[in-house]
């Protein structure tokens, strides 16, 4: 089985790339990256020193595609991923869709010329901000939680959303940009026939992250915190009540192995995966978690809403559940566990991954 992933040197990739290399030790793994992400330079010896092929290569530029061996089947982890990018002054809008959507144009035609099948990795941020704003929730201690007497909500439930939920805009460029690619890809497998599994992923979360407060959230909390940075709580009355959930990236790999080796027939190609509610955690609880780890830290206070900020963002898994018998091993405990001893052994992690 030869295996292509592209991203492979970000914090997705490379992880998913060391799960299928201890696990599935007979696949042939290589991929491409940009390098554009500070810090994933650190990544490319790694795997190199694993016996990994991994080359320059800008999922924007076709060319780079050209002279690619042929492979069975292909992981998209490339992706600007901030759900700011666009209108955050570090990139531009143009910059987002080249990334986001011409970049999958490119990897489509290149699936379609070696007939690789596809593992579309996308985001919970495909799903409507203004529906999410509106779901029933009330406030809790210290997070929001579900109205269990509130008239149903299609596509939501306490148990978290499931992809029949909104997708109306606006979703923020990155959303639109991913929920582009969703359609593109689907049209891909509809007129050339190469197999395709669509992710619609949570906040994915481990040691090694390089995470920012827009994206990798759980990370960025943690190395912030143990180090006494500032830390602020931005909008929703300033309280850290928000609430999203966390799946730790060896779980999306098992997934994932069992979406390339299955061999049934599937009408559904879209899926939600997540922690799913047992792996929630409002920025308010992450807090009092780091507290009893770290010590005690003060976090500021913003009441200023920040543009495509969500209150409460889980997923259900229990169609993905239901198709493949999967759900997620790691729980939301053990992996803060990993993600803060990393931090202690690491202090300086997030100067790694900061612009120049």
């Amino acid at each position: 089985m030869k295996l292509f992933v592209t991203g492979i040197c970000g914090f997705v990739g490379s992880s998913l790339t060391t799960w299928f290399r201890e696990h599935r030790p007979s696949f042939k793994i290589s991929g491409i990256d940009n390098f554009a992400r500070p810090g994933s330079e650190i990544n490319r010896s790694f795997l190199r020193s694993r016996g990994i092929s991994v080359q320059h290569g800008d999922v924007r530029s076709a060319s780079d595609f050209e002279n690619l061996p042929a492979v069975d089947w292909v992981i998209d982890a490339a992706a600007n991923p901030s759900v700011l990018a666009g209108v955050d002054n570090r990139s531009s809008s143009r910059q987002v869709i080249e990334h986001n959507l011409y970049g999958t144009v490119n990897l489509l035609e290149f699936c379609k010329r070696a007939q690789a099948g596809l593992i579309l990795l996308s985001t919970s941020r495909v799903y409507s901000i203004p529906a999410l704003a509106s779901l029933p929730l009330i406030k809790g201690e210290r997070a929001f939680d579900w109205d269990q007497a509130a008239a149903p909500v299609q596509g939501a439930s306490a148990n978290g959303l499931t992809t029949e939920f909104s997708t109306l805009p606006p979703i923020s460029l990155y959303g639109s940009t991913k929920l582009a690619s969703e359609c593109l890809a689907l049209e891909y497998k509809h007129c050339f026939s190469f197999p395709l599994w669509i992710n619609r992923c949570a906040v994915i979360a481990g040691a090694g992250q390089f995470g920012t407060s827009e994206q990798g959230i759980f990370s960025y909390w943690l190395h912030a915190y143990a180090q006494k940075r500032p830390l602020k709580y931005v909008g929703f009355d300033s309280s850290g009540r928000q609430v999203r959930d966390a799946l730790h990236p060896n779980d999306l790999a098992e997934l994932i192995a069992q979406q390339i080796e299955y061999s049934g027939q599937s009408g559904v190609t879209t899926f939600n995966v997540g922690g799913g509610m047992g792996n929630a955690m409002s920025l308010a609880q992450l807090t009092s978690w780091c507290a009893e780890r770290f010590g005690k830290h003060s976090v500021e206070s913003d009441p200023t809403p920040r543009s495509f900020d969500v209150p409460w963002l889980v997923m259900d898994n229990r169609e993905t559940t239901a198709q493949f018998n999967w759900r997620p091993k790691r729980d939301l405990p053990s992996i803060l566990d990993e993600i803060a001893n990393h931090a202690q052994r690491n202090p300086n992690w997030l100067d790694l991954s900061s612009s120049p």
